[in-house]
This record gives C-alpha cells, sequence and structure tokens, in this order.
C-alpha cells in the first residue's frame, strides 16, 4: 500500500497523531483521561473542530474511548499510522462546508425549475421524515430523497451525481461515527424544520430564499455535529 505523504493527511490525522505521540511518550498513559476538548485544543494549538474529529478517529482506531458524562480515555497506546486512517473518510467538517457551498448552488439554479408534483413530492417526502422520526426510526434514506430530488431539478446529471456522492460520505466511518455519537430525534426533528423552511422557499419561488435556507441548514447540521455534547 502507498503511504499518504504529510501534505496529503487531513489535518484531522495530523491532531490524531500529535495525541498518539503524547500517549506513546508517557505524557499520558492508559487509563488516564484526557484534558478537556477546550484545554487539550489550546495545548495542541488546534482547532476545537479538528481535535473532535482526531478523537472520533482515534475512537473508531480503539486508543481512546469516550464515555458520555465522564470524559475521554486512553485505552491503548494505539502505533496505526495515518495510512490507515486514510481510509475512515473525509474530514466531516470539511464535508459538510462543501455540501453547504455546493447544495445552496444547486438550490439557486434547480429553484425556477420546480414543478407543482416536484414540491408535492418533497412535502411527502417531509412527512416521511416525521413518521420515521415519531417511529424512533432514522430517516436518512428520506433525507437523500429530499436532497437528491432538489439537484435533479436543474437537470444537471453532474451537479446530481455531486450531491448524491457528498451525502452519501456520511456513511464512512468517521462520520457513521458522528452520526452515532451526536445524532438524536431532537437532532432530526431540527433537520426537518430546517428542511420545511428550505421547502417553503421554494413553494414561495424565491429561489434565493431557498439557497440561504439550503446553507444554514447545512451549516446548522455541522454544528451539531461539532458542538453537541456526545451520547
Amino acid at each position: 500500500m502507498t503511504s499518504v505523504r504529510p501534505a496529503e493527511r487531513r489535518l484531522y490525522q495530523q491532531v490524531a497523531e500529535q495525541i498518539r505521540a503524547l500517549v506513546q511518550s508517557g505524557a499520558f498513559a492508559c487509563g488516564d483521561r484526557l484534558p478537556a476538548e477546550r484545554e487539550l485544543a489550546l495545548q495542541l494549538g488546534v482547532s476545537r473542530p479538528s481535535l473532535r474529529e482526531a478523537l472520533i478517529a482515534l475512537e473508531i482506531e480503539g486508543a481512546v474511548e469516550i464515555r458520555m458524562g465522564s470524559g475521554i480515555y486512553v485505552v491503548s497506546a494505539a502505533k496505526t499510522r495515518s495510512s490507515r486512517l486514510a481510509a475512515i473518510g473525509e474530514s466531516p467538517v470539511e464535508l459538510m462546508q462543501a455540501r453547504a457551498v455546493v447544495e445552496g448552488a444547486v438550490t439557486l439554479l434547480a429553484a425556477p425549475q420546480i414543478t407543482p408534483e416536484v414540491l408535492v413530492s418533497l412535502r411527502g417526502t417531509l412527512e416521511s421524515m416525521r413518521a420515521e422520526i415519531e417511529e424512533g426510526r432514522t430517516p436518512t434514506d428520506r433525507d437523500r430523497q429530499f436532497h437528491i430530488t432538489i439537484a435533479e431539478q436543474t437537470g444537471n446529471h453532474v451537479l446530481s451525481r455531486i450531491v448524491g456522492d457528498l451525502f452519501d460520505e456520511r456513511h464512512s466511518p468517521i462520520s457513521s461515527q458522528f452520526r452515532n455519537r451526536f445524532e438524536t430525534r431532537e437532532t432530526w426533528r431540527l433537520a426537518v424544520a430546517e428542511h420545511e423552511a428550505i421547502l417553503g422557499a421554494l413553494e414561495m419561488r424565491d429561489a434565493l430564499l431557498a439557497q440561504a435556507m439550503m446553507h444554514a441548514h447545512l451549516e446548522q447540521s455541522k454544528r451539531r455535529w461539532l458542538e453537541s455534547d456526545p451520547r
């Protein structure tokens, strides 16, 4: 396997290696609780979002354990290198930033072309999402359907594929771990309310508002992943 050169490593991988080096040097022993996120970010000279991504990556690797209401503990002096971490996915922060930029533009392009029939279909998708949430299920497929349906209204197959590929990156190991840790029934309810705002703007034929609501939705989704307490 070709190793990942330092310049190509994602930032969270570099931060994970900093933490791993501290463990291997004896600064933190197995069983030790790591400092709080804010303190550790200052100590390492990195942003809290990058630190949180690194900690989730190390949890996947088995080097740390995140215990709700207690903290983050070292459980293994893992020696995994970033070449292995490269397989766990794109940075969730960068992914959501990319989605906000791309899907905001896509919504602006799609809005003038959406037919009444498509608006009815989108309304039905939202109702299905609400029903699944109240039944205790995760409406990921309906969520994808909502975003893809809007993208398809551009008539541009390349844009539709890009939106689908970016959405499907949420199934990578690191994004999946974020979802497991930070998504709840309440965060899904908030997401549906944001979808409702997007649809409302589309129904009003206000393309600029629809673009703004899509961008705001994806920015809020990113914030929920990076600022919520883990569960």
